[in-house]
């Protein structure tokens, strides 16, 4: 493929492209796999821990959009921690996003060998890691506007299915199914109520410390939601279409969460949920409906699809705002004839031939390793995001305030319990011993990237006035 350095990215992302992307990246392997280990942990209280995760998150991205719309930066919220706080902020923030997008899509790339599973058990898991990974990075070589394309409708498909599965779980609540015996007869089933979300050990059946626990599940799960503030630079219309997707998308993938959750918890004991598949596939299963499970299992595979499509378009866009920082190699800028970052997509496929390995190696328990360590740099990136507002904040004028286009609500309070809640979140991976390693691992990926920036970055970068900050990334001329 024919590239150039002095291209740059294209604006092909329409409103629905932006839509569909935060919502592929967000509803995938969390939901449709992960939440069995999170309500393993906690139990019905994972609904609780959903609605408080689902709060923050608004106040994220109410904040990144409101620095967005304010004063466009190249490399997002990269971006804004350099300019706000400090390069070596916007260095660790850039880098631990990456990092976050790439053990998401490792996390993705299990799950969807263990959704393949349930038809084709015979087939190594790793194997299906492969091919998938070889055909996502295929797609994201492709122009931007028809990856948009493709990842509308591979988000589309989720989103119905999930929508269709809330009102046959309520259904199934309030009046009953009919299910078909194994002679063939037609057997009768009463509605199952809502009981089983406090007969099996009450809401808290675990204890506070299983309901803190969970968090390293669920924060994981609205992992990837940020991508919003990286569309900007290929958005039409991004005055328009950003706001309006920071709006609608935290509160979606909320409803979703919760919605399914209830549903899942009502019909079925909690504590009979094992984690072998996606917790609706074992479901539905279980009580007789089998159509019902082998169509959610298509639909988790259309899911973990579409968020590995959506993770790795993410990070390449990200490394693309850190080469032009020179926070990343001069490589990482280059762009294909269509606009497409092409160094980055490569980078991103080796490192997911390397979770292709490590899944051929340790088969057993990494998805949840996987997913406590990508918690930990989530959480650090919707971290930085509230600091970086924070800071915009507080060295605006009051005219400067009074003229914002997106504020976030509730200013000062609700970002400073936001942080609050980010910050203890982190120290909550601490507590359960299996997600202790994923604290570990985060504190000395920070350390280490702090030398490598002040040993061989610092020097070298690219201050942010020189990016034509006001007008986003070079070539893509835009005034809000």
């Amino acid at each position: 493929m024919k590239v150039a350095q002095d291209k740059e990215l294209k604006q092909g992302l329409n409103r629905r492209h932006i839509l569909f992307i935060a919502l592929g990246s967000a509803i995938g392997t969390g939901l449709f796999y992960g939440s069995a280990k999170a309500i393993q942990l906690a139990g019905p209280s994972v609904i609780l821990a959903y609605l408080l995760a689902g709060a923050a998150v608004f106040i994220v991205m109410r904040a990144l959009g409101e620095m967005v719309l304010h004063q466009p930066l190249p490399g997002s919220f990269g971006g804004y921690a350099s300019h706000y706080m400090s390069p070596l902020a916007g260095f660790l923030t850039g880098w631990t996003y990456i990092i976050e997008m790439v053990l998401v899509c490792i996390a993705d790339v299990i799950a969807f060998s263990i959704y393949m599973g349930l038809w084709f058990p015979d087939v190594p898991p790793w194997l299906w890691s492969l091919g998938i990974t070889l055909i996502i990075a295929g797609l994201n070589l492709c122009a931007v506007k028809m990856f948009g394309e493709m990842e509308f409708w591979l988000s589309l498909i989720k989103v119905v299915a999930i929508c269709s599965m809330i009102a046959g779980g309520a259904w199934i609540i309030f009046f009953g199914f009919t299910s078909t015996a194994s002679d063939g007869t037609a057997v009768r089933n009463a509605a199952t109520g809502i009981s089983n979300l406090w007969s099996h050990g009450g809401w808290f059946p675990n204890g506070l410390l299983g309901f803190v626990s969970a968090f390293a599940v669920v924060m994981f799960a609205f992992g990837g939601i940020e991508i919003i503030g990286l569309t900007a630079a290929e958005a039409q219309q991004p005055e328009k279409n950003i706001p309006r997707a920071i709006n609608s998308v935290p509160s979606r993938i909320l409803i979703f969460y919760v919605g399914t959750m209830f549903v899942l918890m009502s019909i079925y004991p909690w504590n009979e949920i094992t984690g072998a598949s996606s917790p609706l596939v074992q479901i539905f299963g279980s009580i007789g409906v089998s159509s019902a499970a082998h169509v959610l299992n298509v639909v988790v595979i259309t899911a973990a699809v579409s968020a590995i499509n959506s993770d790795l378009f993410g990070a390449a866009r990200m490394m693309y705002g850190l080469a032009k920082h020179k926070h990343a190699p001069d490589a990482l800028g280059v762009v294909s004839r269509t606009g497409v970052p092409v160094v980055p997509v490569i980078v991103m496929l080796a490192a997911m031939l390397a979770g292709v390995l490590l899944h051929k190696l340790y088969p057993e328990g990494l998805f949840f390793i996987v997913a406590a360590m990508a918690t930990f740099a989530t959480v650090w990136v919707w971290l930085m995001i509230l600091l970086s507002h924070w800071c915009m904040r507080r060295k605006m004028l009051k005219e400067e305030v009074r003229g914002l286009k997106f504020p976030v609500p509730w200013w000062p309070v609700a970002p400073a319990t936001a942080i609050g809640f980010l910050v203890l979140t982190i120290v909550l991976l601490g507590v359960n011993e299996a997600s202790r390693p994923a604290l570990y691992g985060g504190v000395l990926w920070v350390a280490g990237m702090s030398f490598v920036y002040w040993k061989f970055v610092r020097e070298k970068e690219i201050p942010l006035t020189t990016l034509a900050e006001v007008d986003g990334p070079p070539g893509v001329r835009r005034h809000f």
